[in-house]
């Protein structure tokens, strides 16, 4: 039986390692696609993959704990298995709790020191003072550091904070400190203390922008599979750019032919028409440039027929979008049944973050995890894809809104458009938002699931002193564990050695008990997301999708600004070897070799 135990456990990890392997591959993919050619830097990009890949370990080790602390217990007896005995439990504990500790302060690490840093040595480097020999390694080194001081002493003073100050849970006098389950929350170190209040800090941060961004790109996310904004090929575009052209060049013949016989020149009126006029006519050729490529025209065969592989599968993705929008709403009335049931049904309300003993209302998702628990794994790998739903929305509601400060716009994400500094800025934000994610799912999405997944008790006597209950001719006597019969049940003692909580759940309760202005904060932040989310998805399901010309005529131009730098580079590097007076080592003559003395520069 043990090393039945060992084998359920370590598939469990394997499982894991796979999708942390998938997570790195996914991560890498969305950093190059997303990033700009022209400004790609190793190290930002190094930093991006490595958080990216981070965050998404951090959030897919939550179905691992509902998993270990589930096979442990037999769901249809209500009893521990026979490997399962205390030391086992406790080292399955303590090896999530090692995992979790190392993965949040990795990401605490990268969130407040790395990502910072890298910003800062992106931002002092200066190519024309590096090629005159006036900026160093050492000297780019100190400047980005003494901008990261800052953010070092930032996480000193929160961990002080944390370690010195009182937890205000410990000075409670209510009587849901008489629980067991609570007193158990604060049992803990000064370690411990100090580390939950910096999480419950960065937690709550993460659950403002959670709030903007999750609430927004949860409704936009589906949306934009089934309503997507009209494509630049087609035939209208064509036409209208077309027709806007011709008129365009009709109009310069007209002015040139109005002005061809003056002799005192053409007067400064039309001259500055004119040179409209001329702007204009290279923006028209830029978007039919463009409406011509994306036709398929001068394109390749896999090109063309990748985009009618697109367009065969279009109705499989109208039919995601639409799963993905019942989806959405079905955890939208989940969390506020939730809510609904926290504010009115909690037993220390906001002494304690509004902790919910047991749920008390039908809740949907829940009641699916439940259900799905019978065939193993699904609802494991529903809990992971619920997961990715929230983690893929706070994107979406990233590129959709951007980085912002109030209503000023600092940074845009785009794909091939998203600059390093928006980059490493969106991956800290990112960070942020996970930890949201984090305690909307375990808190209010899917709360009983995620304390206790699908571990059942016998709620009889046992038989003997000694013995353990038996349930094995009373299956109606089989409950499901909540955080309220593990402290008044008829028999706490044996409830309490079936009922395992996950460490995720233990963490933020200890959290929002030891620290309730964050719950409260937390909490309450729960109903502004509910409401961003109707307003943005009654707005963007009555509203048709508009083409924006600028964002076409702007990309068309940085494409063409690229093309001539490709094509220019070895002219801006001769210039700049004239401006020296000597060459590079090993360039002599093999531009002559190969160009010939008359090619063109």
């Amino acid at each position: 039986m043990a090393s039945q135990g060992y084998v359920q456990t370590s598939l469990i990890w394997v499982a894991y390692a796979v999708a942390v392997g998938l997570a790195l591959i996914a991560a890498s993919i969305t950093t190059f696609i997303w990033q700009t050619p022209r400004e790609r830097s190793a190290l930002v990009t190094a930093v991006a993959i490595v958080a990216l890949t981070s965050l998404l370990a951090t959030v897919f080790l939550l179905p691992v704990d509902i998993a270990l602390v589930s096979s442990t217990t037999s769901t249809h007896l209500g009893a521990k298995k026979d490997w399962a005995t205390s030391a086992r439990v406790d080292s399955i504990l303590l090896t999530l709790k090692i995992v979790y500790y190392t993965l949040y302060s990795f990401d605490a690490l990268l969130c407040l020191i790395v990502i910072p840093f890298s910003y800062f040595w992106f931002e002092e480097y200066d190519e024309v003072e590096e090629q005159e020999g006036n900026q160093t390694f050492g000297s780019r080194l100190w400047g980005a550091f003494k901008y990261t001081i800052a953010f070092v002493l930032l996480v000193v003073i929160i961990f002080l904070v944390g370690f010195f100050v009182p937890a205000a849970g410990a000075r409670g006098d209510g009587k849901h400190l008489d629980l067991d389950f609570f007193k158990r929350l604060l049992d803990e170190n000064h370690g411990e203390k100090a580390l939950t209040f910096g999480v419950g800090l960065l937690t709550t941060l993460g659950t403002l922008l959670y709030i903007v961004y999750s609430g927004a790109g949860l409704a936009l996310f589906p949306i934009s599979f089934i309503k997507s904004a009209p494509s630049v090929s087609a035939p209208q575009l064509s036409e209208n750019t077309a027709s806007q052209l011709e008129q365009n060049r009709e109009r310069q013949r007209q002015i040139e032919m109005r002005n061809a016989g003056r002799s005192e020149g053409m007067p400064t009126k039309d001259r500055r028409e004119l040179d409209d006029l001329a702007r204009e006519e290279r923006t028209l050729i830029r978007r039919e440039r463009l409406a011509a490529e994306a036709q398929g025209e001068g394109k390749g065969f896999i090109v063309r027929a990748w985009g009618k592989v697109c367009a065969l599968f279009r109705p499989i993705k109208l039919i995601g979008g639409i799963i993905i929008i019942v989806l959405s709403l079905i955890v939208w009335v989940s969390m506020l049944i939730t809510g609904i049931d926290k504010a009115v049904n909690s037993v220390c309300k906001e002494h304690c973050g509004y902790i919910l003993a047991h749920i008390n209302v039908f809740q949907p998702i829940n009641w699916l995890f439940v259900q799905t628990a019978r065939a193993f794994p699904v609802d494991y790998v529903l809990m992971a894809l619920l997961i990715l739903l929230f983690f893929s929305a706070s994107v979406s509601g990233l590129a959709a809104i951007g980085i912002r400060f109030l209503w000023l716009r600092i940074f845009q994400i785009r794909k091939g458009r998203t600059t390093p500094q928006a980059l490493l800025v969106a991956t800290v934000m990112l960070s942020l938002i996970t930890l949201g994610i984090n305690y909307a799912i375990a808190m209010m999405v899917a709360p009983q699931y995620a304390s206790y997944g699908t571990q059942t008790f016998c709620d009889l006597p046992p038989r003997h002193p000694l013995g353990r209950p038996d349930c094995s001719d009373q299956p109606d006597a089989v409950k499901p564990c909540s955080e309220w019969v593990s402290s008044s049940s008829r028999w706490p003692r044996e409830t309490q050695d079936v009922c395992t909580p996950t460490v995720m759940s233990t963490f933020l309760n200890r959290i929002t008990l030891n620290w309730p202005f964050f719950g409260d904060v937390s909490f309450w932040a729960q109903f502004a997301f509910l409401g961003i989310f109707l307003i943005v998805f009654l707005t963007s399901l009555f509203r048709a999708p508009k083409l924006n010309m600028g964002d076409i005529d702007e990309e068309a131009e940085a494409d063409e600004e690229e093309g001539l730098l490709a094509t220019t580079g070895r002219r801006f590097g001769a210039t700049w070897q004239d401006i020296r007076g000597r060459v590079k080592n090993g360039n002599n003559g093999a531009g002559a070799d190969r160009n010939g003395p008359g090619s063109p520069a």
